[in-house]
């Protein structure tokens, strides 16, 4: 398993929300922007007002997983910020789905 590098920093997520482009899919929510590197950095934003810490780490993990099995680890030199969806119930959460929802990104 190859280690994914992450943002960590509040204005790395911030200069991606500010300046990036997004995708809104059923469950999760994609900010993507272009960086100064040649691999791709992510991060995950799950609200603390969504539910509580056990369920939010459950969430970081199934993004984390979907995203290494999806098409954007084939993309490089992009900052990827992926939210939770509000609208759609954590308890939802769905793996395939996921997967589905980012490979339906189409980064120009």
């Amino acid at each position: 398993m190859s280690k994914i590098e992450t943002l960590k920093l509040n204005y790395e997520f911030k200069n991606v929300f500010d300046k990036g482009k997004y995708f809104i899919g059923n469950q999760i929510i994609i900010y993507y922007y272009k960086n100064k590197f040649d691999y791709n950095r992510i991060g995950i934003a799950v609200s603390s007002k969504l539910c509580n810490a056990v369920n939010r780490n459950h969430l970081k993990r199934l993004i984390r997983e979907a995203y290494r099995s999806s098409e954007l680890i084939k993309l490089s030199g992009y900052d990827i910020v992926f939210t939770w969806n509000k609208k759609c119930d954590f308890k939802n959460a769905n793996y395939n789905e996921l997967i589905n929802e980012m490979n339906n990104l189409k980064i120009k």
